[in-house]
């Protein structure tokens, strides 16, 4: 490799600046797409790893079999007999079950509705690791508050949820009735799990007094040792006969935590898959459209080549004159697509948080950027193979004559 073959190739990038722009702006495309798609894909990934490594995975999930959010299925519920036949499981350590409902929460005369979740305080320790939340203000409900709530991270929001931010201490309205605000969960990650009202499972018996002993969601937690997937088969199994139900037509089952995290991780890989086969797409293009340069370079430069090779250049040199180039365009398009994508997907998820989506953050390592750049080195230096090789393969004499 000589240092003037690659001065060559570089003055005569800059010599045809717009060209070159022109030709690194169409693999920039695909790149910036490309990074970005996949810093968001990573992102959630990082984020369902850590939410399986703080809840752990020893939790499993007791659900109707119905369409719709836990505890909003009239068909299903588990009533406390129910739960006591479970936590006489063996492999069972803690089962707990979760009164959950639609309710109206009114503040400032402005009413709006979302789930409404009654709990026993004495297990709120459970109930916090269950679904990753701890109290960021104020303080956690306890046993005998009945005119109490604790509130979804976004209600303590200007703005998020209602156009005043609610304090602890203040006064609302659920199903009509006024209870006072005594703390704030932390942030789960999206608007929904974070404009929950919770109390305790007293005051939700008060609130719907004929849903009292009807459970529509119940969480296990199994016995170090135990394998949830095998503790999950025998639940289902113990509980179908329990309430004298037919197998595959029980109106319940049985999730573990994992499978929880393995159907969202798969749902992630589909929908990133998809999104860049079609960035993949404007790669496409941006090939064919170097690879059409290149040809252009050739024709352009065929005079120059015939005079390269009249004073000794060999075939090599100069398919490596315009293979380089190419490459160069590749990685400068690329370079370029990678600072876009960081900028694209910085201010997504700025975004995605404003609007309560903090979990869908993209994340930057350093392979992703290594490997967007290596990408689009090897997508350029591809596209000028076949007009580099037609290069060196010019005769001299026929390339002088070249009008």
């Amino acid at each position: 490799m000589n240092i003037d073959e690659i001065k060559y190739s570089l003055n005569s990038l800059v010599h045809r600046k717009l060209r070159s722009f022109l030709t690194a702006l169409s693999i920039l495309i695909g790149i910036t797409a490309i990074f970005a798609l996949i810093s968001f894909g990573i992102g959630i990934q990082s984020y369902v790893n850590e939410l399986a490594e703080e809840t752990g995975s020893d939790k499993l999930f007791i659900l109707a079999k119905g369409v719709g959010a836990p505890g909003t299925d009239d068909t299903f519920s588990l009533s406390e007999s129910d739960i006591n036949f479970v936590r006489k499981i063996k492999g069972t350590e803690e089962v707990e079950g979760l009164y959950m409902s639609t309710t109206e929460v009114n503040f400032k005369d402005v009413k709006k509705y979302f789930f409404l979740i009654g709990f026993r305080p004495e297990k709120k320790e459970f109930i916090g690791e269950s679904f990753n939340v701890d109290i960021v203000k104020g303080r956690n409900l306890k046993k005998g508050d009945v005119g109490k709530v604790v509130l979804g991270y976004n209600y303590q929001l200007e703005g998020k949820i209602f156009d005043r931010s609610i304090k602890v201490g203040d006064k609302i309205e659920v199903d009509g009735s006024k209870v006072e605000v005594v703390g704030f969960f932390s942030e789960i990650g999206n608007p929904g799990d974070d404009s929950n009202v919770y109390m305790t499972d007293t005051a939700f018996e008060k609130f719907n007094s004929d849903q009292t002993g009807k459970f529509g969601y119940v969480m296990i937690q199994a016995e170090k040792g135990i394998d949830p997937d095998v503790l999950a088969d025998k639940v289902e199994e113990k509980l179908r006969k329990y309430k004298g139900q037919e197998k595959g037509k029980e109106n319940f089952y049985v999730q573990t935590f994992a499978d929880l995290i393995e159907t969202f991780g798969a749902i992630i890989v589909v929908i990133n898959g998809i999104l860049v086969l079609i960035a993949l797409i404007s790669v496409v293009v941006a090939t064919v459209n170097i690879m059409n340069t290149m040809y252009t370079a050739v024709l352009e430069r065929t005079k120059e080549i015939g005079v390269m090779k009249a004073i000794g250049a060999k075939n090599n040199e100069i398919l490596f004159i315009f293979v380089f180039e190419s490459g160069v365009l590749g990685l400068i398009g690329g370079a370029i697509g990678v600072l876009l994508g960081y900028l694209i997907s910085s201010a997504g998820g700025q975004v995605a948080a404003s609007a309560g989506f903090s979990s869908l953050q993209p994340v930057f390592p350093w392979y992703l950027i290594v490997g967007c750049l290596l990408f689009a080195l090897l997508v350029g230096t591809f596209a000028g193979i076949l007009p580099s090789i037609q290069a060196s393969k010019l005769k001299p004499v026929d390339a002088l004559r070249y009008e």
